[in-house]
C-alpha cells in the first residue's frame, strides 16, 4: 500500500511517520509537507517527500496520487472557516486522485454546546464525511500530555496549576500513543473502513488538584491549584497569540466537556496507553 500523511513534519506527524515505519516499509510512506525544507531529517530515508498546499488542489492531487490511504492531520490555524476550506479542498483532491480511504485526526471538544472556538470544525467533519463515499475513521485526541513537561518549571515557580476549569477533570493522551493508534488504524482496513470514531485517552482523567498532587510527587516541588478566571487566563497568554482560543477550550473543560475516558486505544493497539505518572516520571528532568 501507499500511505500519504499530511502535516508529517509537525510534532504529531513526525511521531506518526515513525510508527508507520514499524508497520509498513518506508517505500510505502509518502510525506505531504507544506515546507519541504522541514523534512530534511527524512531525506536519507526511502520515504517520498512531496509538496502540498491546502489552497492548491492540483498540487494536492499530485501529492495524493496512487495513495491507498490518506492520514489527514489538520493545519494549526484557529480560523474555522479556513480549516473547513482546507478540508473541502482536500476532499476534492482526494476524489480526483481516486483515494478511497481516509484517517482523520480530530479532537474531542466537538459537542454541540462546546464553546471552544474550533469546536465547529471538529463537529463539521464527521457530518461531512458521512455524506461521502469514502471509507474513513476519525480519531479524536484528548488533550496532549506532552506540553506539561516544558510547562513544569513555570508551574513549580507558580506553585500551582492555573487552568480555569474549576473542579472538573481533564483527559489526556501522549502524542506517542496517539501516533501509535493513528498508524495502526491507517494500515488496518477493518479499523478504518466503516466510519469508526475513536476517542484516544489515558485510563483516567484528572482534576487539577489530582494533577497537581501527581506533579508534586514527581518533581518534589509543591504544585497546587491556583485557578485563574477565564478572562485573566486569556490575557496571560494573549502575547502568544492564542489566549482567547485556549480560554474558550478551558471554558469547555469547566463545563465537563473534556473529561471523557475510553478504552479505544487498547482496542486498536492491544496495549494500554502510557499513564500520566509514567509519562511525567520518564520525561521530567530535575
Amino acid at each position: 500500500m501507499m500511505v500519504t500523511i499530511t502535516g508529517a513534519t509537525g510534532n504529531l506527524g513526525q511521531k506518526v511517520v515513525n510508527e508507520l515505519t514499524k508497520l509498513i516499509s518506508q517505500e510505502e510512506i509518502r510525506l505531504a509537507v507544506h515546507t519541504p525544507a522541514k523534512a530534511n531529517k527524512f531525506h536519507n530515508s526511502k520515504m517520498s517527500i512531496v509538496p502540498i498546499d491546502y489552497a492548491n488542489i492540483d498540487l494536492m492531487v499530485k501529492a495524493f496520487k496512487d495513495s491507498e490511504v490518506l492520514i489527514y492531520i489538520p493545519s494549526i490555524t484557529y480560523n474555522v472557516k479556513q480549516r473547513i476550506i482546507e478540508f473541502e479542498n482536500s476532499l476534492v483532491a482526494m476524489k480526483k486522485a481516486q483515494i478511497k480511504n481516509l484517517v482523520f485526526v480530530s479532537f474531542f471538544a466537538d459537542q454541540e454546546n462546546n464553546p471552544f472556538k474550533m469546536s465547529g470544525y471538529y463537529a463539521y467533519v464527521p457530518r461531512r464525511l458521512a455524506g461521502t463515499n469514502l471509507n474513513y475513521a476519525i480519531l479524536k485526541n484528548s488533550l496532549y500530555a506532552d506540553p506539561l513537561i516544558p510547562y513544569l518549571p513555570e508551574l513549580i515557580e507558580r506553585e500551582g496549576l492555573i487552568y480555569p476549569v474549576g473542579n472538573q477533570a481533564l483527559s489526556f493522551i501522549t502524542r506517542s500513543d496517539s501516533a501509535k493508534a493513528i498508524a495502526k488504524v491507517a494500515v488496518t482496513p477493518s479499523l478504518r473502513n466503516s466510519g469508526q470514531k475513536y476517542l484516544l485517552t489515558q485510563g483516567e482523567n484528572y482534576t487539577m488538584n489530582q494533577l497537581g498532587n501527581l506533579m508534586t510527587e514527581i518533581t518534589g516541588h509543591h504544585i497546587g491549584y491556583n485557578e485563574m478566571t477565564l478572562e485573566n487566563f486569556a490575557r496571560e497568554y494573549a502575547d502568544e497569540g492564542d489566549g482567547d482560543e485556549l480560554a474558550s477550550m478551558y471554558k469547555a473543560g469547566a463545563m465537563g466537556l473534556m473529561n471523557g475516558i475510553s478504552d479505544d486505544f487498547i482496542q486498536i493497539t492491544g496495549n494500554k496507553p502510557k499513564t500520566m505518572r509514567e509519562f511525567l516520571r520518564e520525561n521530567y528532568i530535575k
